[in-house]
């Protein structure tokens, strides 16, 4: 069983999750923590639950999902781990932060740990999550999936009744399209979607509900 938490952070409302089993061993995805509170709370809900960091994975490599990198870093010797193919977006986040918000942000990033595939495979503790390559909001945004607990960390691929935005530098609608219906062929129905922003949902009602299915 699955402990999940979710912090809501920056100005964009991004969820950060920090997930671990009765090991205490526990992943963090997509750390967005900008504000000091923020990543005090991160802290100290770790540190009071005795956790053990083990990777900090990124469902893509928008800044909002990225603020708290170098946080992460400092803190538990975490380098980000991001899909390969949005290595030209992660090379950008400070010229992101400036082009989204006009913000200065100027904090020295950690270098990536591991520009993944898809398939590649996160074990923390007696649980794995799995990378499935999703394209469209960008190039390399992925689902983190967990077969054992039968939920999915959808990133900004799909929202509760929406999906991300295409508009940004190397977004496609089609391919976001392709995405949707990839997920519906592989995962199964009963699926919990924890998404990069807003509410949890099911890959059921998405597909039923959902007009970008359709």
């Amino acid at each position: 069983m699955l402990n999940i938490k979710r912090f809501v952070c920056n100005m964009f409302q991004e969820n950060c999750y920090v997930v671990n089993d009765d090991t205490n061993e526990c992943v963090i995805i997509d750390c967005g923590a900008l504000y000091p509170e923020e990543r005090n709370a991160m802290d100290d809900y770790i540190r009071q639950n005795a956790l053990v960091p083990k990777h900090l994975i990124c469902t893509h490599a928008h800044i909002d999902h990225n603020f708290g990198n170098a946080f992460i870093y400092d803190k538990y010797g975490l380098k980000p781990q991001v899909c390969a193919k949005d290595m030209v977006l992660m090379d950008k986040l400070k010229e992101q932060a400036h082009a989204f918000v006009g913000m200065n942000f100027d904090e020295a990033q950690p270098e990536v740990e591991k520009a993944f595939d898809e398939g590649q495979r996160f074990a923390f503790g007696n649980h794995t999550l799995e990378a499935i390559l999703t394209p469209g909001h960008t190039p390399g945004s992925v689902f983190l999936y967990c077969e054992e607990e039968r939920l999915a960390f959808s990133g900004d691929t799909l929202f509760r009744m929406s999906v991300g935005r295409t508009d940004f530098e190397l977004g496609s609608y089609d391919d976001l399209i392709a995405s949707l219906q990839k997920i519906s062929r592989l995962l199964p129905h009963d699926t919990i979607i924890l998404p990069g922003h807003d509410q949890r949902t099911t890959l059921e009602d998405e597909i039923r509900y959902n007009p970008y299915f359709r």
